[in-house]
This record gives C-alpha cells, sequence and structure tokens, in this order.
C-alpha cells in the first residue's frame, strides 16, 4: 500500500537525497526532527524534537503524578491518555520553535544561537535571556510567547553539549554555570590556544588537545563551522560532510550531532550528548516549575484543562434575551465542572463585549466565580442602531484564545468593521479555532420589549447582511445559527454541548435544501450528538445494523430530536452501534450538519517542505499550502494509550460538501506522537478549499476515522518571515517579511494588523509582483514607554489578489524589560566565494555578510580597518531582489563613494504605508574611510555587507559599533593554497561516492524489500 501511493516521490527523492550534500553551506546541530533521521541515515539519531518531547511529557507526568495522589483510581496510562489534543499541541509549538533555530534566516547560520565557533559567552546570555523571557510570560499567562522562548532556549541549550568538548572532557553531570550564573564555569579556550589536532577520516578519534580534556583545569571549546568566522589556525572545527571548514587546519571535527560518521566526525559519542541534552532540558523544565508554581507549568502545557469557555456579546439594548441566555448557560457549564473530580484545572473563561463605537476589554480568567461575575455585570444599554464592532471584539477574542477553542459570537447585528476580515480568518486558520455565531433578531417586535429598545438601522440594510459571519463560521469548521430571541436559551444548549468534554468530530459538512451523509462511530466513542442548522423538513437515520428512524416523528429506538428554530440538536441513544451510520436530511435553505462524539483519540497536522538550506528536516509552512505544488503533511495521533496498538493508513481530502477529494497516504504505524509523526507526500495540493479526514485501525481491525473541520484554502501567494524582534517599551522594532508569488504576475494587497495598535502604517498596500518572484517588505511597530514587559503582541500580515484566497503569518511578539545593551553588533555569512588559486593576481574573492545588534541600541557604524577591497552596504530589507554582489558604482568612475554618509532619498521604491523612504543602498568603503553613520538609516534592521579583493590581499576585517558604543572586530580570510584546494577535491570525492552508494542502498531496502 505504501510504495503504491508513495512512489513517484520516491523515486525523486533517490536524487535528492543523493545530491543535497551539494547545497548545504552552513550551519548544523543535533538533527531537528524526525524527518533528518531519514534524510541522513542516522536511524538511531536523538533529534530536537524528540528530546524536547520527552522531557516535556515526562515532567508533565511528574507533576500530574504528585497533584492526582489523592485520586487512588487514576492509573499513569490513563493520565496519559487524558492529558488532551491542547497539550500535544502546546508541544508541538515548543518542538516547532527549537526545530525553527535551524531554519530560520536570522538565526541558521549565526553561532551564537547554536554554540558554534567558541561563541560560548554571547550564547550564554541569550540562553539566559530565553530564560528570563519564558518565566516572564508565563507569569503574565502570555503561554505561547512563554512556548516559542522556551523552544528556542532547549535548541541552543541541547547543542551545547554536542559542539562543545563538554563530554569528551568526561563530564558525567549538565553545566549548570550556562543558566545559573553562580555555579563555577570553565574558561574558555582564547582565540590563540590551538584545540584540535589533525584528523583525515570521517571518525576522529582522540583529535582533541590534551588541554581541552585534561583532569584538572580543562578548557572549553566549540567546533568552527563552514568559512565565517573565520577558523583561526590549529582551531577544531565542527566537521561532517557539510562544513567547508573541516579542511582547514585542523582538519576533522568533533561535533555529536548524529550517529552517521558521514556528518558527525564524534558519532560514537552522540549517545552520551543526547543523554547530557536531555537531563540538562529536564533540569530546566524542573526550575521552570518551581519558579512560576505546579498549576502555571501545567497551564503553560494546556495539561488536561477543559475546552476553553469564550463568549463575545453583543452588549447593545436589543440583547437582553442574549445575555441572560449565555449567563445561565456558563452557570449551567461551570455547575457541571464542579461536580466532575476528574480535571485537574477548571479551565480558561474569555468574555468580549461590544457594542458601537467601542469593543473589549477582554476580560480573561482562570476563577469560575470571577468569570460568572462578569458575567454578571453584563448590562443590554446604548447603541440601539445597526451596524457593530464585531469584528474588532472577535479579533481580541481570537488573539486571546489558546489554539484549539471554540468561540461563540451572541449578536443580533451585522458587522461594521469589513476591514478586519483577512485578519479574522488569518487567526482563525492559524490557531485551528472554531467560530459560531448566534444570530437573533425577532422581525414581529414593536417598540420597545420589557424597557429594551428596539434595534434601529442607520441605513437600508441588505438582506444578506450576514453573509460574514456565515463565511466565518464555514471557515473554521463552527455553524450559523439564526434564531429568535424567544429560542435564544435553548439553542445556546449548543455551547454546553461542545465544551463539557474532549470533544471529535465526526463528520462536518455542508449543503444545500437536501443532502445524504455518513460518519463512522467506533469503540473510542462513548457519546454523539448531532447538531444541523436550518428549518429541518424530514431527518432519516439509519444504523450500521440497518434500523431506521425518521425524525421529526414518535420516539424512536436509535435517537432523540430535540427542535428549536434555527437549531436541531439529535441525541444519539445508548448502546451506541458501532459503524457506519446514514443520515438522510431535507431543509429549507442551506444547512450545516456537525456530528460531535465524547473520545479523546483525536489527531493534529501541518504541512511541510523539505528544507536543504541549513539542516535536513521539514519545516513547517506558513499559512495555507501553496496550489498545485509538492507539499508533506505531518498528522499527530493523540490521546490514544501507550498500551493500545492502531494504524492509520490514510487521509482523505474533503471539499465543502464532504465530497473526497484526494487521499494521502502515510508511511507510518505510530500509535502516539511522543515517539513518532505520520507522513505523507502530496505531489500536487488541490486548488479548492478542503477538510481532512483521518482513517485507520485499532488492533482489532475497527477502523477509526476522525475529522479536522476548519477549510484549509490553497493559494498562490506565500508571506515568509525572517526576523521576529523583542519590543522594548519606548523603541521601535521592525518586521521583516518576503512576499512570494508561486502564480503569473499578478497584483496583490497587503495589509498588517496588530491587536495593541502599535503598527506605525497599518494602512493597506497594493503592489506588484512578477511571475515565480517576490518582494521583500517589512513593518514597523512602536511601542509605547507605558507597555508592560511580558505583554504579548499578535502582528497579522495578509496578501491576497482579488483572484486568489488569501494567504497570511501570524507573527508573535513580546514586549521585554529593557536594559543596559552590552551586547556589541554581530556579523555573520550569507554567501562566500573566497577559494583563491595559488597565482593570486588571477582571481578575486568574495564574501557577503549580514550586520545586526543584538542589543536594543541599533547598529551606529562601520569602517572597513583592514584589506585592499571593497565593502559595499545594502539594506536587509531591499524589495526588490538583488545579486549577492550588486554592481552599485558602475555608473561613474568613483561610483557613490561616501566616507561620510548624507540621507539620499529613494523615488522609486515606497515603505510600507509611507510615501517614501529613505535608504542605504550604494554605499561602499575603502580601506581607511572614515566610519560610515548608519543609525539613521537601521532603526534595528541588519544591514548586508558586501565584501570583494584580489586574491593576493587575502585577509580583512571589518568594525562594527552600535548606539551604545559596544564594537565587534569582524576578520575576514579567503583560502587560498592550492594544494588544500586538492584535499578539499579529493576529500569531496571520496565522501560523496561513498555516500552515494550508502544512500541508494539504504533507500532501496527501505522502499522496495
Amino acid at each position: 500500500m505504501m510504495c503504491e501511493g508513495m512512489s513517484s516521490w520516491i523515486l525523486a527523492h533517490q536524487c535528492v537525497l543523493v545530491l543535497f550534500i551539494y547545497c548545504m553551506p552552513t550551519s548544523q546541530a543535533f538533527l531537528p526532527n524526525f524527518w533528518s533521521r531519514v534524510l541522513t541515515l542516522s536511524w538511531d539519531s536523538y533529534t530536537h524534537q524528540y528530546m524536547t518531547e520527552q522531557a516535556i511529557l515526562n515532567i508533565t507526568m511528574e507533576t500530574l503524578s504528585k497533584r492526582m495522589e489523592r485520586h487512588r483510581d487514576v492509573d499513569d496510562e490513563e493520565l496519559y491518555t487524558g492529558l488532551g489534543r491542547g497539550f500535544w499541541h502546546a508541544v508541538g509549538e515548543v518542538a516547532s520553535a527549537n526545530s525553527e533555530m535551524d531554519f530560520l534566516s536570522s538565526t541558521c547560520s549565526d553561532p551564537v544561537y547554536h554554540f558554534d565557533s567558541e561563541r560560548v559567552e554571547g550564547a550564554t546570555q541569550i540562553l539566559r535571556e530565553l530564560w528570563s523571557q519564558t518565566v516572564l510570560q508565563t507569569q503574565a499567562k502570555e503561554y505561547q510567547g512563554a512556548r516559542h522562548s522556551l523552544g528556542q532556549l532547549f535548541h541552543s541549550l541541547q547543542d551545547f553539549y554536542s559542539h562543545s568538548n563538554w563530554v569528551e572532557m568526561g563530564q558525567q553531570e549538565v553545566y549548570l554555570h550556562l543558566l545559573h550564573p553562580e555555579e563555577p564555569s570553565v574558561a574558555v579556550a582564547s582565540e590563540e590556544t590551538p584545540t584540535c589536532a589533525e584528523c583525515y577520516r570521517f571518525s576522529c578519534y582522540n583529535n582533541l588537545l590534551e588541554e581541552m580534556i585534561r583532569q584538572t583545569k580543562p578548557l572549553l571549546t566549540t567546533g568552527y563551522f563552514s568559512t565565517y568566522p573565520v577558523k583561526p589556525q590549529g582551531k577544531c572545527s565542527h566537521g561532517g560532510i557539510l562544513d567547508s571548514s573541516r579542511h582547514q587546519g585542523a582538519e576533522g571535527g568533533i561535533n555529536k550531532d548524529s550517529t552517521s560518521p558521514l556528518f558527525s566526525p564524534h558519532h560514537y559519542l552522540h549517545k552520551e550528548a543526547a543523554h547530557l541534552a536531555t537531563t540538562a532540558t529536564l533540569r530546566v523544565l524542573q526550575d521552570l516549575r518551581n519558579e512560576v508554581g505546579p498549576k502555571s507549568f501545567l497551564r503553560l502545557f494546556s495539561v488536561q484543562q477543559p475546552p476553553t469557555l469564550v463568549f463575545v456579546m453583543d452588549t447593545t439594548g436589543s440583547m437582553f434575551e442574549e445575555i441572560t441566555a449565555a449567563r445561565l448557560r456558563a452557570l449551567s457549564i461551570i455547575q457541571a465542572r464542579e461536580k466532575s473530580q476528574r480535571t485537574s484545572l477548571p479551565g480558561t473563561f474569555i468574555l468580549v463585549p461590544f457594542h458601537d463605537p467601542g469593543f473589549g476589554p477582554v476580560k480573561e480568567t482562570d476563577d469560575p466565580h470571577q468569570f460568572m461575575q462578569y458575567m454578571e455585570d453584563l448590562t443590554a444599554l446604548g447603541g440601539g442602531d445597526e451596524p457593530e464592532m464585531c469584528l474588532s471584539a472577535l479579533q481580541l477574542a481570537l488573539t486571546h484564545s489558546p489554539p484549539l477553542s471554540e468561540i461563540f459570537v451572541f449578536t443580533d447585528a451585522s458587522p461594521k468593521d469589513h476591514h478586519l476580515q483577512n485578519a479574522v480568518q488569518a487567526l482563525i486558520l492559524e490557531k485551528q479555532i472554531k467560530v459560531n455565531f448566534l444570530l437573533t433578531e425577532d422581525l414581529s417586535a414593536r417598540g420597545s420589549v420589557k424597557g429594551m429598545r428596539k434595534r434601529k438601522r442607520r441605513e437600508s440594510l441588505s438582506p444578506d447582511r450576514f453573509s460574514l459571519y456565515s463565511s466565518l463560521s464555514s471557515l473554521s469548521g463552527g455553524m450559523t445559527i439564526f434564531t429568535t430571541k424567544t429560542d435564544i436559551q435553548q439553542v445556546s444548549t449548543i455551547v454546553e454541548d461542545t465544551t463539557t468534554s474532549s470533544k471529535v468530530t465526526l463528520l462536518h459538512a455542508e449543503s444545500e435544501s437536501n443532502s445524504s451523509n455518513s460518519f463512522r462511530v467506533d469503540k473510542a466513542v462513548t457519546k454523539v450528538m448531532l447538531h444541523i442548522t436550518g428549518q429541518l423538513t424530514h431527518c432519516e437515520l439509519v444504523s450500521p445494523s440497518g434500523v431506521q428512524q425518521t425524525l421529526p416523528g414518535t420516539d424512536g429506538p436509535l435517537a432523540v430530536l430535540n427542535s428549536y428554530d434555527g437549531l436541531n440538536r439529535i441525541s444519539l441513544l445508548p448502546t451506541l452501534q458501532i459503524g457506519i451510520w446514514q443520515l438522510r436530511v431535507k431543509t429549507i435553505g442551506p444547512m450545516t450538519f456537525n456530528v460531535l462524539g465524547d473520545s479523546s483519540l483525536d489527531f493534529l497536522y501541518y504541512f511541510a517542505r523539505e528544507s536543504n538550506e541549513t539542516h535536513p528536516g521539514l519545516r513547517k509552512m506558513e499559512g495555507s499550502p501553496i496550489a498545485g505544488v509538492p507539499v508533506f503533511l505531518v498528522v499527530a495521533v493523540t490521546g490514544i494509550s501507550p498500551n493500545e496498538e492502531a494504524s492509520f493508513s490514510h487521509m482523505t481530502l474533503l471539499g465543502p460538501n464532504g465530497e473526497s477529494l484526494q487521499k494521502v497516504w502515510l508511511n507510518s504505524t505510530s500509535s502516539h506522537w511522543s515517539e513518532e509523526e505520520l507522513v505523507g507526500y502530496m505531489d500536487s495540493v488541490p486548488r479548492m478549499p478542503f477538510s481532512m479526514r483521518l482513517s485507520g485501525k485499532d488492533k482489532r481491525g475497527n477502523l477509526l476515522e476522525r475529522v479536522s473541520t476548519e477549510m484549509i484554502q490553497p493559494t498562490h501567494v506565500q508571506i515568509q518571515v525572517h526576523s521576529a524582534p523583542q519590543l522594548l517599551p519606548g523603541h521601535s522594532s521592525t518586521v521583516l517579511f518576503e512576499i512570494i508569488n508561486h502564480g503569473p504576475n499578478r497584483h496583490f494587497s497587503l495589509s498588517a494588523k496588530d491587536d495593541h495598535g502599535y503598527l506605525s502604517h497599518p494602512d493597506q498596500q497594493r503592489l506588484f509582483i512578477s511571475a515565480m518572484g517576490s518582494e521583500k517588505r517589512e513593518v514597523e511597530l512602536r511601542t509605547p514607554h507605558t507597555a508592560q514587559a511580558g505583554t504579548a503582541i499578535t502582528l497579522t500580515l495578509t496578501v491576497q489578489a482579488e483572484d486568489l484566497p488569501q494567504n497570511y503569518a501570524v507573527v508573535h511578539l513580546a514586549v521585554i524589560p529593557e536594559e543596559p545593551d552590552k551586547k556589541p553588533p554581530t556579523c555573520s555569512s550569507v554567501h562566500v566565494e573566497s577559494s583563491c588559486p595559488s597565482l593570486c593576481s588571477q582571481s578575486s574573492w568574495k564574501v557577503s555578510l549580514l550586520a545586526k545588534d543584538r542589543g536594543h541600541s541599533g547598529l551606529a557604524s562601520i569602517e572597513l580597518a583592514q584589506g585592499e577591497g571593497t565593502l559595499i552596504l545594502s539594506e536587509m530589507s531591499m524589495q526588490r531582489r538583488q545579486e549577492h554582489f550588486p554592481q552599485l558604482h558602475e555608473e561613474t568612475p568613483g561610483g557613490v563613494h561616501l566616507p561620510l554618509l548624507q540621507p539620499q532619498k529613494d523615488t522609486s521604491e515606497q515603505h510600507f504605508g509611507t510615501e517614501s523612504k529613505q535608504r542605504l543602498d550604494g554605499v561602499w568603503l575603502l580601506k581607511g574611510d572614515h566610519p560610515v553613520n548608519i543609525s539613521e538609516w537601521t532603526k534595528g534592521k541588519p544591514v548586508k555587507m558586501h565584501y570583494s579583493s584580489g586574491c593576493c590581499a587575502p585577509h580583512a576585517e571589518i568594525v562594527l559599533w552600535d548606539r551604545a558604543g559596544n564594537m565587534r572586530r569582524c576578520p575576514l580570510k579567503a583560502r587560498q593554497e592550492r594544494a588544500l584546494q586538492e584535499k578539499n577535491r579529493a576529500h569531496s570525492e571520496e565522501s560523496t561516492s561513498w555516500l552515494d552508494f550508502m544512500l541508494w542502498c539504504h533507500l532501496t531496502l527501505i522502499f522496495f524489500l
């Protein structure tokens, strides 16, 4: 089955896997995720993902066991199964933030994020900053931002044990000084101190010098990678076939990233390094639990939390009945949860009121009694005309709600703020949140009712003025229910149906007046509820055994129907029959079906693409998938006991009406996510919207099915975020991103929204992108002086062409406390052409670097202190594509050589939301020029530096300053010896031929035997 479903891409990947080593020039760490083991043929390697997931699971189970000691009837298996879908989603966020350090352009090749190139001091400082941010955000209940910081922390911390000589020292314990400054430290080898001996094999034994591993006062070192920073003579390399520095003295390497000698010269110590990295990860989690308390620790990972109760309430004068219904429904839910002793935490409650022109504030609490007080304080006053600020309130609710939540909007008015539609859609899809609208309008009402004013209309309103609500609920997999004020109390039972226990979706479909559908009930489901919107005229239910019941009608053997104006609730009677149920329905007008079951068995998913730029692995895609192009589908099954066995064979893509579009075969029989994920390959993403249904079998051969209801919207445009800075009170920060057009020439509309109003220019902008082209853009956020540290900011970027669905990127930012800036700027290589022949006069060498300031002061000036070549400066955020070494000085013999930079106005391109901008472009420097003042142009953004020189001048040095006076020297060096080139070539031919053979043999064994 597997070979039949995936043979086309396997053949292609044989070539890709054999050749991918030729195009991977930058750094490496512990392998990012499970797919990395396939690409590197190191099946038993420990990955960042595995170590992170296992550590979180272990500490979470330990914490839960202690809290549940009084419940003698709860065992570990039940605790594991009941962790909840939200827990595994939270764990996935941490693991994704961890692996993204190997994929993001701002971190992947910077040694300070990976403990490379003896940047131990800077990497340690970043670790401590990430720890502070994690604690701060957890205490502020900004859990999503805290998980992101924690994942980044884990990545750098785990890399330390693989990239340093800590294991080779014979150390059996973790290096506590990294996160605890009061603990003893180990001296780092100076730049002048040699650290390694030569090693000419793939496996390097005993290549660390005695000073690095001696029993008394050993020195700490980490391997250099690639061409930048320049590796001093006698230093250790990272090593492996992806590291170009491995042939510079001292040859070889010391990394322990994998069990493969092709990629890790110290592969024989991989398990020791992974053990210490895992132990260090566990220690961080224990420290975090002690710092914030067990309750906050469990909330950080959404452990065993019941569904979040989220109300978005219209509070204008006509909403008395709706507010009363929501209030009573909330009370009923809270009372039911208090009676249950199986839930360790009460859950989260969110209320967002709105009217016109106001909306908010968000009222969020973990205390159910406080939430009821919020509900009691609601009054139906004011307003009285239509439309209202519904989408503004919904945007706030989406921002504050945990992923996988369900939101209920009560209103009788159409939306006034249509301009937020794209941002709301992006948040719905990014967080996979269902949105339900309960819409009331009593057309028979005249005048006032019990003192409440009937809503007036400021203009003639369209009969389809609620269509936007229907569109949003359809996109999210929710429902739009049109009812009356008389029936709102009964209709609001849908809130209780979906938030009282762990619900899974067995069927979700939309149809016109007549429809026939089926759904499967398996042994993992204990209760089933059907919701059908619209005016039901006939319903026929058929059980797996063939028993029929017609609804509405007299009591039957299968189900009970409760019918209200706009909503029909069908409850299947016990004992549930296992198998396929048939449902044939007739309504007046369109209808939506939703079949819910009580079960812990569910799934998570994301789309990914192979990343061969820095690390072999699968990188999660931002936003919606691209129509017509290949993509990987990664699936994680949740809620299965470790003692259970289940296999999942395929995912079916479903159209808007529930029709089958395509099957995606999955290549694993994993039973729970913490060990392995299911992977499918789609050679072409459908061009129409789709949802998904997962199919499999339990160990007894019984069929299993689960449905994900949100409608995925394939498109032809993509947003890729390059940098997401921290925000400082009183400072401006810039988010850099790129818009990629995967289709023909088009005009696009670009918009940016944030939930705190920090954007300098939130206006929409039109832009033109040629076929298969891209544009780089930026947005600026100005954080006020009054911003509280720990505040989370959600930035939503959307891009859309008139004839295409939109795509989006959601950027989560955080305000951090301002401290004195003591961090010097950094420079990292982007592109290198530095090999020179022995006859130096016949060639030149070039290097492209990225300069950025780690602190909050911003870059101030740049100087070419040494070198006979030319240094050209350009902006990282330039909107048109550029070559690595643009010829910016061809027009005149003197070019635009400006020893002291003066403002230049660029009229050809525009800043996002402004008429024009000043550009740092076309400025070049020679040795002896005064430092160039760039402070007015960078404003916290990175700067690209392009240096080129003749091979007879193989050395250069660039000096960077920030506004706080911190300085960084960036030495550059060309590789020049012919003998070295010949040795590189010989080694390369030897390694690649062996690798070709190994890859081909492994792939043959895996896929064809």
